[in-house]
């Protein structure tokens, strides 16, 4: 058994468990695979795991993988097994194709690049990204799917618009064309404490509800990572953003 299925196995239990044990069904709780770093064949690996959705930080990687992604899938179908793995074949992957997940900061000369590219952008936390993104994003392609991030622990070195300007930032996002707004996302500040990792959530959960009280038509709450994935669970996430615990240490 290789580290990616060992680790996928472990992460999707972990997710199983902390979601019976807040009282939710476990595919209420999608996961999304960080790659960043990761070689395409890792990824390739993966998707004939049945893992479907992936991260990525940054945008330049993101394009180049997955278009090498795309080239390796085609070739694996043609010939009937993929060429990362031999237990692993074209019968096993899942029926559509990857879901790309942007995670990382948003610089405004790579927003053409993610609006061309990506299905998923969690870090938009100004208004001029999300223009740029919605002008940029093509007429044929499905909306992007969006989410605002959040500085929930009010971090200086960390991006996410401030609580307070959550709401102003949602209005204008919801009436640009070629965007859905989900929901929101953070990357809360590491610590062991549990209480603290809970309280850091909640703050978000109840931002959300907060927007949704006010009107909005939010559903997704991006939070969790590795090392909290199961404090994020019980406070109502439904997106969680896992790499380490996947694929061992990046390089």
């Amino acid at each position: 058994m290789s580290i990616t299925e060992m680790g996928l196995q472990a992460v999707r239990r972990r997710i199983a468990l902390a979601a019976e044990g807040a009282g939710r069904r476990p595919d209420s709780v999608e996961l999304v695979a960080v790659t960043k770093t990761f070689p395409a064949t890792v990824v390739v690996e993966a998707y004939g795991l049945g893992q479907v959705a992936f991260g990525e930080s940054y945008a330049q990687e993101a394009v180049e993988k997955i278009a090498a992604v795309r080239a390796l899938l085609e070739r694996a179908s043609s010939s009937g097994a993929y060429p990362v793995n031999s237990a692993v074949n074209a019968s096993a992957a899942p029926a559509g194709p990857p879901r790309w997940h942007f995670i990382g900061p948003v610089q405004s000369n790579k927003t053409r690049l993610l609006a061309e590219h990506v299905d998923w952008v969690h870090s938009i936390d100004r208004l001029k990204i999300a223009q740029r993104l919605s002008d940029q994003r093509p007429a044929q392609l499905p909306e992007l799917q969006v989410c605002i991030q959040v500085n929930v622990s009010a971090e200086g070195s960390k991006g996410g618009v401030q609580p307070d300007g959550a709401r102003s930032l949602a209005e204008a996002i919801v009436a640009l064309p070629h965007l859905r707004l989900r929901g929101l996302m953070a990357i809360p500040e590491p610590t062991p404490d549990g209480e603290r990792q809970r309280s850091q959530f909640a703050h978000l959960r109840k931002l959300l509800t907060q927007l949704n009280s006010q009107g909005m038509r939010l559903d997704t709450l991006s939070m969790g990572m590795s090392d909290d994935l199961e404090a994020a669970i019980a406070e109502g996430a439904t997106i969680v953003r896992v790499g380490r615990a996947i694929f061992g240490e990046r390089v």
